[in-house]
């Protein structure tokens, strides 16, 4: 809890207050609004009881007194709850009742029930289900980033900080977990009763409760108690897990110590594993939520399951200072929080995972996925504008998760790693339990360089988009006369990305690496002059520039034989880009270069990126007729391939693309064996939702008996939560296209769309490219959902429903659909229509290259 002298702190990073203006009742919360808050407002506090029913079709009963200084009552105060009327009794402001006034999702106080000092507002009412996240045996609260006005009245802004007094009535078994400690609980009946401490101060978005049956495991690494709460019932995931779990949060928390100079700013570290959980985490201070999924692995993890695990347990540690510590004033710099938990996540795997190549890490996990929005006619710059909190959804996505990491790297080389931490430490220290905005750190960051950081943040971080590199080599009597690179935006503008990165030289014998800085338009590789002519060039070759960069097509007969992974998996990248702007090489010529490097690949993270690039060519630019040869041959060399691996997890890897792909009876007959004798491939680890996968692969290709398969496998799973998962999802695994057309319009309801998660696996099925033909209809229904999808909230990734929708279609007739759609609604949300320019971005793209560069020989 903040101290007095904490609140006088407070008072410089806050909005001088002036005269208050009545900001306009519009829904959502509007800029103008939070404004008006920010000023008027200090010393919130929040009482809260919900009383949990063991029904999950039972309304929530509630109460809750709110309390708070205020600076200036000469205007109405609009406390933000987005349920009905009928969901608020009575209503009473400093002891007097008022009557109750509920305007576009708001409760309006009227100027003449408040006072200049302290104010009380008490409150009866129904607790919203939106964000509750109920299910028949437990509950969880997910209030980012406006959610929490979903569940009770509030004042919804990242900079009104409060504190929150909880007490929970749930059923007697069930257990309880918030953000503050419990101080005491109490049973009469069959119900029991939680009281928890005060909280630390924190955002509304970061309160958090979890309620239902879990099991609790307490240990503490390092001396802090630390309480995991979970669901998860196969006792060798639960076994292989924990220690893990509970050894990377210590690892990660004593590196942010070190790093930050700053202890662990909170009471208590808590944690739970939710089943199908809507994101890999959420940083709830001293209640972190996590997907059970991605926490509990078995013996048959692979690298990238393994990488993701330690990432996402170091991401959400991360948000402890950046995020809950120092908050964003205003969700248009939600990206700081996310790219110092990225950003930190990967110096923290350097620590907690000894045995990775952090610089492969790095390109793999951020690269493809920066790459797969800023090349699209959609790019979003890292910083966005925000006018009104409801459309903060919209601002999420790989440029703020995959992008700003990069960025950051960038800036970290461009001031030295000491400078730059340095100007980290005084952020945090100067605004902690306080907000901040990004200009507030640039502007720290900027006395501790020489560089223009200014000039720097405009290309970087507030316009999209990324450059495109390219090269003038001059050889003479063997040697290299001249060596120039060039770069501009990929759309043609002459904008400059200042950046650092490698070119290699290439000989039969050696390797040489030089550091091109680039801060122009064009640069002059001076220490390349002089150099013997290599045999090839590798551009970006450790990994670390951005941009669309050439590929030496001298290259392309030598990719094998480079000795350092990061430099291969660079090539890897660059050939998928230039394969995908048409430049280079084609569909089927990528294929063919990535044939041979199966069985060869030594690198775990490299052998995704092939499978991965194999994979998109298989579905996306092969047109269907032509599968069913490629397939033939394919599917021999990957279980070949297979065979000569030695790691069990490539090995899996390698299974699980033979499944993805398999399309001949003789490969779909091997799958149902191994899927009905529970008898994987020789040194493969097959887990439950393995089989649960095998199984749906069957039926996506209407293998005979596959109705059976699938109420078998059901009955097979012992895991209750998962079980439900799949029942969920065999209408879209069906082979009748109606039941498919049912489960889709049914779609349209908002009780269909509860469990994201679910929905998307299940969008994934009805448009797998084995049932575009008639899937395709679903695409305009789909985009007139969107708008709809994103004021419900019910899928909070906008992008998610259209990438999970558009991810695989390839005919001009899909690509029209989009087009017609976004031509016939030229007013649509600009934010929206941005995330459907990048989720189509593939689809026009196959549209170009199937059949014109490659489709057909890719099926030679």
């Amino acid at each position: 809890m903040l101290s007095a002298k904490h609140l006088l702190l407070l008072l410089p990073f806050l909005p001088t207050l002036g005269h208050a203006q009545t900001p306009a009742i519009t829904t959502g919360v509007s800029q103008e609004l939070a404004q008006h808050r920010a000023q008027v407002l200090r010393q919130v506090a929040y009482k809260l009881h919900f009383n949990v029913p063991p029904q999950v079709t039972e309304p929530i009963p509630a109460t809750e007194e709110i309390t708070f200084q205020l600076l200036d009552n000469a205007a109405p105060l609009q406390l933000d709850f987005k349920e009905k009327p009928d969901h608020v009794g009575r209503i009473t402001v400093n002891g007097q009742p008022q009557p109750l006034t509920v305007q576009q999702e708001h409760l309006v106080i009227p100027a003449s029930a408040l006072r200049v000092g302290e104010n009380r507002v008490a409150i009866d009412f129904t607790a919203g289900d939106l964000s509750l996240n109920r299910n028949p045996e437990y509950l969880y609260t997910l209030l980012v980033p406006d959610r929490a006005r979903t569940v009770f009245p509030c004042f919804d802004q990242p900079d009104v900080k409060a504190v929150f007094h909880l007490t929970l009535t749930v059923p007697a078994e069930w257990q309880a977990v918030a953000n503050g400690p419990v101080a005491d609980s109490s049973r009469v009946g069959a119900r029991q009763t939680y009281r928890f401490q005060p909280s630390d101060t924190i955002s509304t978005y970061l309160f958090a409760f979890v309620a239902g049956k879990f099991r609790r495991t307490v240990r503490q690494p390092e001396g802090r108690p630390m309480h995991l709460y979970y669901r998860e019932t196969d006792q060798d995931k639960i076994s292989r897990s924990l220690g893990p779990i509970f050894d990377i949060q210590a690892g990660a928390l004593k590196f942010l110590t070190d790093y930050t100079q700053i202890p662990y700013p909170f009471r208590k570290f808590d944690f739970a594993a939710l089943p199908d959980f809507q994101y890999g985490g959420m940083e709830h201070a001293g209640a972190i939520d996590y997907k059970a999924s991605t926490l509990f692995l078995d013996e048959g993890a692979t690298r990238d399951q393994l990488n993701a695990r330690a990432n996402l347990l170091a991401h959400e540690t991360a948000h402890m200072w950046f995020g809950d510590l120092v908050t964003m004033r205003w969700f248009n710099d939600v990206w700081t929080k996310e790219v110092f938990a990225n950003f930190m996540a990967d110096k923290i795997s350097e620590v907690t995972q000894p045995d990775g190549n952090f610089d492969l890490k790095f390109l793999t996990d951020h690269y493809p996925a920066a790459y797969a929005v800023d090349r699209t006619a959609g790019a979003n710059p890292i910083r966005q504008p925000l006018d009104n909190l409801q459309d903060a959804g919209s601002l999420y996505g790989n440029i703020i998760y995959h992008k700003a990491p990069i960025m950051m790297r960038q800036l970290e080389r461009l001031m030295g790693q000491e400078a730059f931490r340095d100007g980290l430490r005084t952020y945090l220290k100067r605004y902690a339990y306080h907000n901040a905005t990004w200009p507030d750190l640039i502007q720290i960051l900027d006395e501790r360089t020489p560089t223009d950081l200014q000039a720097w943040n405009k290309v970087w971080v507030n316009e999209p988009g990324r450059p495109q590199f390219d090269y003038w080599l001059r050889v003479q009597n063997g040697k290299i006369k001249r060596f120039n690179i060039d770069q501009k935006g990929e759309e043609g503008s002459r904008r400059v990305w200042p950046q650092q990165f490698e070119v290699a030289l290439v000989y039969a014998d050696h390797v040489e690496e030089l550091t091109v800085d680039m801060r122009a338009d064009k640069v002059r590789v001076r220490e390349a002059e002089g150099k013997a002519a290599p045999r090839f060039i590798v551009f970006n070759s450790s990994g670390q520039g951005y941009g669309l960069f050439p590929v030496d097509e001298q290259s392309l007969s030598y990719l094998g034989q480079l000795q350092s992974p990061v430099m291969r998996a660079a090539v890897y990248i660059n050939l998928t880009e230039n394969m995908l702007s048409g430049r280079a090489v084609s569909p089927a010529q990528l294929l063919a270069l990535v044939r041979p490097l199966l069985a060869q690949e030594s690198e775990e993270l490299n052998l995704n990126l092939l499978l991965d690039q194999l994979t998109t060519v298989f579905w996306r630019f092969t047109p269907p007729a032509q599968r069913p040869t490629l397939a033939a041959t394919l599917e021999p060399e990957l279980w070949q391939a297979m065979q000569q691996v030695g790691a069990p997890n490539k090995k899996k890897q390698l299974f699980k693309t033979y499944a993805s792909i398999a399309l001949s009876q003789a490969a779909q007959d091997r799958l149902h064996t191994i899927w009905q004798t529970k008898q994987p491939p020789a040194g493969v680890k097959l887990s439950e939702d393995d089989y649960t996968d095998l199984a749906a692969v069957l039926a996506l290709r209407a293998y005979p008996g596959h109705q059976q398969i699938l109420q078998t496998q059901l009955q097979r799973i012992q895991n209750p939560d998962r079980r439900l998962r799949l029942q969920y999802l065999l209408p879209a695994l069906s082979d009748d296209v109606a039941t498919r057309d049912g489960f889709f319009a049914g779609l349209a309801e908002e009780k269909n769309r509860e469990k994201e998660a679910w929905v998307l696996s299940a969008l994934g099925y009805l448009h797998h490219p084995l049932r575009a033909a008639t899937s395709e209809k679903y695409l305009p229904q789909s985009l007139a959902l969107l708008e709809t999808i994103q004021r419900t909230g019910d899928i909070f990734f906008p992008q998610s429903w259209l990438q999970a929708t558009f991810r695989w279609y390839q005919t001009p007739t899909a690509a029209t659909i989009i087009r017609d759609f976004l031509q016939g609604n030229p007013t649509y949300n600009p934010k929206l229509k941005a995330k459907v320019l990048q989720a189509a971005d593939n689809v026009f793209r196959a549209e170009k290259l199937v059949g014109e560069k490659g489709g057909t020989a890719a099926g030679q």
